[in-house]
């Protein structure tokens, strides 16, 4: 149980758009000092939820509060203690790199010189270009650096690395590691690149048609799952596999790749002995277990 008054808390909250529902009755509590994955296909909700959180949208029915605060009257003092990106997000395109981070500092007291040229090295960043030249990954680089640079305690990343070439995510996620080591940041980042997701995060929020169907330590999520290749050691495999909650299997008459919910792996390897068998046992990345709770595994 987790005691620690959470950043955000969300109850009842339901969002619709003319005759579309965006959200439907999600509750969801963001505690400080995680690392939270927010997954879902397009047009779950993702964004939308993202955007209560900051007051760009209002409830339709329910409630938000963002440092204890209703997203209706979220002020200067809570926004400050926030870095926010998103993939379409508007910079100022006349400015150059160094006018626009300039401009931006100013507005906070807490803004940090060292992580800022920390990061304009990190990431070869061209000061006197004109923002509205940079191509589409230059740019985000510049947002997040926006986001950042001010030591915001809540970072809210929207598709943050899409536009970002495979250096430039490894040394993103790098930063963000840097950043969950400082006491009480936290972080909440929406990706459709699991492979990347999977290696910083520690909390997974899943959501479907505007509901939460997942929200859990990724810890315990993964102890959900196996996949297990079986071989055997002699005659064929048996026609049926002495296996319960199975989600998957290909196999032929000498191997069985399984998919499989909460076995117990000692058991396996029992069970596979009994049948002359090997069995390999590994748990699933975190792009197969998206699929499985999403319902689209094959």
């Amino acid at each position: 149980m987790n005691n620690i008054e959470p950043m955000i808390k969300i109850r009842g909250l339901s969002k619709t758009f003319q005759q579309t529902v965006a959200l439907s009755a999600v509750d969801l509590d963001i505690h400080p000092g995680r690392i939270i994955g927010l997954l879902g296909p397009n047009g779950s909700g993702k964004s939308t939820l993202i955007r209560h959180m900051i007051g760009l949208h209002l409830p339709s029915r329910g409630r938000c509060t963002t440092f204890g605060c209703d997203v209706a009257t979220l002020g200067a003092k809570e926004l400050s203690r926030i870095g926010y990106v998103h993939q379409e997000g508007e910079l100022i395109d006349w400015m150059t790199v160094s006018q626009l981070i300039r401009y931006v500092a100013a507005y906070h007291a807490s803004w940090n010189i060292d992580i800022e040229e920390r990061y304009i090295h990190d990431f070869n960043m061209r000061l006197a270009a004109r923002v509205g030249t940079l191509s589409p990954g230059q740019r985000q680089k510049l947002a997040i650096l926006l986001a950042i640079g001010h030591e915001p305690e809540l970072l809210i990343l929207d598709e943050p690395a899409t536009a970002l070439d495979p250096i430039a995510r490894a040394r993103f996620l790098d930063l963000l590691m840097g950043i969950i080591q400082q006491e009480g940041k936290t972080i909440l980042i929406s990706s459709h690149i699991l492979s990347d997701v999977e290696k910083v995060i520690d909390h997974v929020v899943i959501m479907k048609d505007g509901c939460i169907v997942t929200d859990q330590t990724f810890d315990d999520l993964k102890e959900k799952y196996l996949r297990v290749r079986l071989t055997s050691l002699g005659a064929n495999l048996p026609e049926t596999l002495p296996f319960d909650n199975v989600l998957a299997c290909v196999r032929n008459n000498s191997q069985a790749l399984l998919t499989m919910a909460g076995p117990d792996p000692g058991n396996i390897q029992q069970l596979a002995e009994a049948m002359n068998c090997a069995a390999d046992i590994q748990r699933l990345p975190l792009e197969d277990i998206y699929q499985i709770v999403l319902g689209t595994l094959t």
